[in-house]
């Protein structure tokens, strides 16, 4: 929605520079793993690798036994929250950020009311929290166990309406570096022994303003729907307003209303943005309903093969390859032309995210398979 009042203009290559401070993509930050999924309302991680593969883009030292520690030791987790899509979370962050987009999760359930009819939907709640509870389990053995209570609904529906109507967590050692496992539910609840919910920040009215605030600090300067598109959920504008005598305002360069942190980074519009590789589903990709701030109306859809992402490559700060990982050898598929002294930075960087996150380790690679050969070449990557 844009605004009639007079604002500053923020360019898109201005939104850009703003953005990759934010998500820590300008330098990598001297941060805890802990510091940083915080400070990023979580990682996107609908594959175990991802979350890994995030923080080393963004922090100095970083190294997977560190992210790998918090999951054992349940600082972090694994769960549905915002786009009803997994994500890596700090336990504070689970416990209070999956309320928040509840509503989201049964608007989720009433699209498979068909397959529901008869389904006392609370009690399904308190037959599958006991039988998660009492053990962690598979979504194959919830299913089977709602069968028994209803046998003629539809086995997928009550999955869904169990994972949406529920906040489970999947429990180690799925998610954990180096290890493999089953995925097995649990209430966060149960997991973390203390309740969901939580009293809002004393400096905010409510616990969404208190979000806007954090996503603001994260992924601004923003638009309200680019907070919708981020969450999934709807209505948001209400908090937006609340706050916005204590936000600074802009527009972009088609008018639309953006909001920011008074004293959240702007760096100028030139500073020198170095080659990252990001994996698949990174948020810095999904986390704005306009997306040109990272992806060029020429390469929007490039990063996709059907509903599968590819993991993606930022030259100058903007959406410009692909790149695979397979032992220790790198594949760079490059959308343009680049400087040679752009080449060279993107050799050195993948060279040292093998060396850290492949040679540097006993896990093997993105991909799980043992380190063998070596290098990185620049050709197509095969959808």
């Amino acid at each position: 929605m844009a605004s009639r009042t007079t604002h500053p203009v923020l360019g898109t290559r201005a939104l850009n520079r703003a953005t990759l401070a934010r998500q820590l993509l300008l330098s990598r930050a001297e941060m805890s793993a802990r510091d940083a999924v915080a400070h990023l309302l979580g990682l996107q991680a609908q594959n175990v690798k991802p979350p890994y593969f995030q923080l080393h883009a963004r922090l100095a030292g970083f190294r997977p036994a560190e992210l790998a520690g918090l999951m054992e030791s349940r600082e972090v987790v694994r769960m549905v929250t915002m786009r009803s899509t997994i994500h890596t979370h700090t336990a504070h962050d689970a416990l209070t950020l999956r309320p928040l987009v509840q509503p989201a999760r049964d608007r989720e359930v009433a699209y498979f009311r068909k397959g529901l009819a008869g389904v006392d939907l609370d009690r399904l709640a308190e037959r599958a929290r006991a039988f998660v509870e009492s053990e962690p389990r598979t979504m194959g053995e919830i299913r089977e166990e709602l069968l028994r209570d209803w046998p003629d609904a539809d086995p997928q529906s009550l999955s869904v309406a169990a994972r949406c109507r529920l906040p489970l967590v999947q429990v180690t050692p799925r998610g954990v570096w180096g290890r493999s496992g089953q995925v097995r539910l649990t209430t966060v609840e149960q997991w973390l022994g203390k309740p969901a919910g939580g009293a809002p920040a004393p400096a905010v009215a409510q616990p969404v303003d208190e979000v806007v605030l954090r996503y603001l600090a994260a992924f601004g300067p923003a638009s309200v729907k680019d907070m919708q598109t981020w969450a999934g959920l709807t209505r948001l504008r209400e908090a937006f307003e609340r706050l916005r005598p204590v936000l600074a305002v802009f527009h972009d360069e088609n008018g639309v209303e953006l909001f920011d942190l008074p004293d959240g980074p702007r760096p100028d519009a030139d500073t020198p943005a170095p080659p990252r590789f990001l994996p698949e589903f990174d948020n810095l990709l999904l986390s704005h309903a306009d997306r040109t701030r990272v992806v060029a109306p020429e390469v929007k859809g490039r990063s996709w093969t059907g509903n599968q992402a590819h993991c993606t490559l930022l030259v100058d700060g903007f959406l410009a390859g692909l790149w695979k990982l397979e032992g220790r050898e790198l594949t760079v598929e490059l959308f343009g032309r680049v400087s040679k002294t752009a080449k060279e930075e993107i050799v050195a960087e993948g060279e040292r995210m093998v060396e850290e996150m492949v040679e540097g380790t006993a896990a093997g690679t993105a991909g799980g398979t043992r380190a063998s050969g070596g290098g990185v070449r620049f050709g197509a990557i095969k959808g």
